[in-house]
């Protein structure tokens, strides 16, 4: 029984990674409006705040895990939680936007190295086939959860005026957690394994790295200066890199090198499919909750406090939705995921048209937790559905490979769904979020078409063990 307790309290103290990686993109968005007011930022430096922590995220994702198996999972979660809550109050600290980027990207960075341990201790500790589902549903779960519990603090600490500026405390909330998660860990956490064969692809980060800078910081800063010379330059340049990048992993391949992609994974078409449903339904995710929290205060003029609180019954929705996906999944598969599509084309639809300057909080409130019931059908699962086909001796490679797209994707939802909505700002709020959710609406259609085209609940993992092969 002992033993068993332990493993669950070590889930416990582990999947405090990703609750707070995931506060910390939400947090921001409601807190935007008193944010930019504080540090005298534009729209542009602001939407950086969320895409530049996305990208040192999404860079060193699958360096991060790789780190755990050489070093060893626990002293790589330690020191990742305390780099976490060190950053943190750094950004507290920031007295201009240029210091707030700079400390964000490294606030990402730390989190890319603590949050990939937590889906490996899962895998070491969880042995049972039924128990590891039950553990990934949990973390699956923490994720919307604390997205809805980011936007709610966000409101809160905005309209929070104490001896230092409310949106300050955005980012020290994290002091105190990571002190006790860094404690917990020391106590409770048990080592894992090392693994001293396991090589870095230092190149290959390198390149990598350059390539998502270049694609996601003319994206942002592009718009805002008026789309300069420069910063099609740029775009050209991310375009060059990722291709030398994909040379770069099959030169090393070949070679028996230690790539930091398998790119063999690339050949199973539904793995294909699988990525693409994630990379749009992330874009709609994160920009839609970008857009309805500064829609919410600058729009329909409520306050940072009341936004944060419409935030509360969408996401006990949320994890409603998410608790019934995973047992209908097992019987009706895919078919779960496209129920909640359609929901979510109708919530975005409705809101497009009736969220106008007079409407009740009630219907509000309706109309997101519509959203945020649809979307718990579709966002713990999607990992599942994505990585099916997947041979399990590839099974870490294609984990690393989705958690890269699933931070990408979210960059890239704050930078060009982002973008446009602050575009159109200057025609007035409600046009920029009319056409922030036409944006939306096509990713929607986009995630329902790739759901389509995959196979229902028959497996095809053989199929695709012989196309890896070959």
């Amino acid at each position: 029984m002992k033993e068993v307790k332990n493993k669950w309290l070590e889930l416990v103290i582990v999947l405090a990674a990703p609750l707070l990686s995931v506060i910390d993109v939400f947090i921001i968005n409601v807190a935007i409006p008193t944010i930019k007011k504080g540090i005298h930022a534009t729209d542009g430096e602001m939407q950086f705040v969320i895409a530049g922590y996305l990208l040192g995220y999404a860079a060193f994702l699958i360096t991060g895990g790789r780190a755990g198996d050489h070093f060893g999972r626990k002293k790589v979660f330690f020191w990742g939680m305390f780099a976490f809550t060190v950053a943190s109050c750094l950004c507290g600290l920031s007295q201009s936007a240029f210091q707030l980027n700079v400390t964000r990207i490294f606030q990402g960075l730390s989190a890319s190295f603590m949050v990939p341990q937590t889906i490996a201790f899962i895998q070491v500790l969880f042995t049972d086939t039924k128990e590891r589902a039950k553990a990934f549903g949990l973390y699956g779960i923490t994720l919307g959860t604390a997205a809805a519990i980011g936007q709610m603090l966000g409101g809160y600490f905005s309209d929070t005026h104490w001896f230092i500026d409310g949106w300050r405390l955005v980012f020290f909330i994290n002091l105190p957690i990571g002190i006790i998660t860094l404690w917990a860990a020391h106590k409770y956490l048990t080592e894992t394994a090392k693994h001293q064969s396991t090589k870095f692809d230092y190149t290959g980060i390198l390149i990598l790295t350059f390539a998502l800078f270049s694609l996601i910081y003319p994206l942002i800063q592009g718009r805002e200066a008026g789309w300069p010379l420069w910063s099609f330059g740029m775009i050209i340049l991310s375009v060059v890199l990722f291709a030398f990048f994909i040379y770069n992993q099959k030169v090393k391949l070949s070679r028996n090198g230690n790539p930091l992609i398998d790119i063999r994974l690339f050949k199973i078409k539904d793995f294909n499919i699988g990525l693409i449903a994630v990379l749009f339904h992330f874009m709609l995710h994160t920009a839609y909750l970008l857009l309805s929290a500064v829609y919410l205060q600058n729009g329909l003029g409520i306050s940072a406090l009341d936004s944060g609180l419409y935030f509360v019954i969408p996401g006990i929705l949320f994890i409603i939705s998410s608790m019934m996906a995973s047992r209908l999944i097992v019987t009706f598969g895919k078919r779960v995921l496209q129920v909640g599509v359609i929901i979510l084309f109708i919530a975005f639809y409705l809101q497009m048209t009736l969220w106008k300057p007079g409407i009740s909080t009630w219907l509000i409130i309706g109309l997101m937790g519509t959203w945020a019931f649809g979307n718990g059908l579709v966002l713990p699962s999607l990992l599942n559905i994505a990585l099916k086909n997947v041979p399990p001796q590839y099974a870490g490679a294609a984990a690393g490979i989705y958690s890269t797209f699933q931070q990408t994707a979210s960059a890239l939802g704050v930078s060009i769904i982002g973008g446009v909505f602050f575009y159109f700002s200057k025609e007035g709020w409600q046009s920029a979020y009319h056409f922030g959710i036409v944006c939306l609406l096509i990713c929607v259609v986009i995630v329902g078409l790739m759901l389509q085209l995959l196979p229902g609940r028959k497996s095809v993992t053989e199929n695709a063990g012989k196309v890896i092969k070959t």
